[in-house]
């Protein structure tokens, strides 16, 4: 059995905040061409930007979970929510620990996971997918 290896790109922002909001997210194969393989985003209503970049985070890793990686390595522009999933922070916002327990829960289904804050040039293409997400529900 060969280990499927990919890197996931969540992103979610909201337009005011709380405002209409959106999350983003796009796998890529781990090997030398970097693929993606696979993206979704998702229009969110109105919501606040930390619980859009949560929504990034699930949606990414559910079509992780789809496309059969085992390995994931989570890249997010978000420090709270890095720090939130690395046990740095504790979930203090009760709208967010249901997202948190949600994440956490995938989380685990993974041989391996690791996750990592980047700069937000880091995470255009993951930004792109919830504005996207965004210009289609407003």
């Amino acid at each position: 059995m060969s280990s499927k290896s990919a890197i996931v790109y969540a992103d979610g922002g909201s337009r005011g905040n709380p405002g209409p909001s959106g999350a983003g997210a796009l796998v890529k194969d781990r090997s030398a061409d970097g693929a993606t393989i696979g993206e979704v985003n998702k229009f969110l209503g109105v919501n606040t930007n930390n619980y859009a970049e949560y929504t990034g985070l699930i949606i990414g890793l559910e079509k992780a979970l789809e496309l059969g990686v085992d390995d994931v390595e989570v890249r997010m522009d978000s420090e709270l929510i890095v720090k939130q999933m690395l046990g740095q922070y504790r979930v203090k916002n009760q709208n967010l620990k249901p997202l948190y327990e949600t994440a956490k829960g995938l989380s685990r289904k993974f041989s391996q996971f690791h996750i990592v804050h980047v700069e937000r040039a880091l995470n255009k293409e993951a930004d792109k997918l919830a504005n996207q997400a965004m210009d289609r529900g407003q």
